[in-house]
């Protein structure tokens, strides 16, 4: 059974994360809350997100500090953040947003079926990449135990249904990239698109390399 994804709700003010739980509830996934940067900061620290919802304006540690601070991190830079804001200061304070880090900006009050649809973009990607991993994994294993009877057959039947796989997680990409391009023309939210789609470029390679007569089995990244 796939286990569900979790989603970071960052605001400091209880009713606003009290409204995205109620907005996100259908989604049918694990709602986490933090009231502070901080907070937020140190529930990264163990858990997974499949995307990361975050107040601007924040006392203390404001949004784009904390972006920052999840950006810096090997373990949480690829997560996806999603900025929250009351106001809009214009173009150069959503370029702002953009440049810490973020794949979008939304300002409040926001239609609950958009936000809720794009946040679902997100998790379906990161389940997808999940079961990704688990495939890989057990891939590798299977290719390490070589020389067992109907070890091959095994292992090429795995190595199609993990290609399978993969190429659905490719088709996601391209259409969240046309999402992004349709919702915003700044150059960061592309980049992050096409940052996604580099990364499925080289499991496909390192997948391709599994296929026989490729040689050695490269080693399947474990995140992606």
């Amino acid at each position: 059974m796939v286990q569900k994804a979790k989603i970071l709700l960052v605001d400091d003010r209880p009713e606003n994360l009290l409204a995205l739980e109620a907005i996100l509830s259908a989604l049918d996934q694990t709602l986490v809350r933090a009231s502070s940067g901080e907070e937020a900061l140190k529930a990264l620290l163990t858990d997974d997100f499949a995307v990361i919802l975050l107040d601007v304006q924040m006392p203390g540690m404001d949004g784009f500090e904390t972006a920052a601070h999840i950006k810096r991190r090997e373990r949480t830079r690829d997560i996806p953040i999603i900025f929250l804001t009351a106001i809009n200061h214009g173009p150069h304070h959503t370029f702002r947003g953009y440049a810490a880090g973020a794949v979008d900006y939304i300002s409040k009050p926001f239609d609950p079926w958009v936000l809720r649809a794009k946040v679902s973009v997100f998790v379906e990607l990161y389940m997808k990449n999940c079961k990704l991993r688990e495939q890989a994994a057990l891939l590798r294993l299977q290719l390490e135990g070589g020389g067992e009877s109907g070890h091959g057959k095994e292992s090429a039947g795995l190595l199609a249904e993990l290609s399978a796989r993969l190429a659905a997680v490719e088709e996601q990409a391209e259409a969240l990239s046309k999402q992004l391009d349709d919702d915003s023309a700044d150059a960061a939210a592309v980049a992050t698109a096409a940052h996604l789609e580099r990364k499925l470029t080289g499991l496909r390679r390192a997948l391709d390399a599994l296929e026989p007569g490729a040689g050695a089995a490269p080693t399947l990244p474990s995140q992606s």
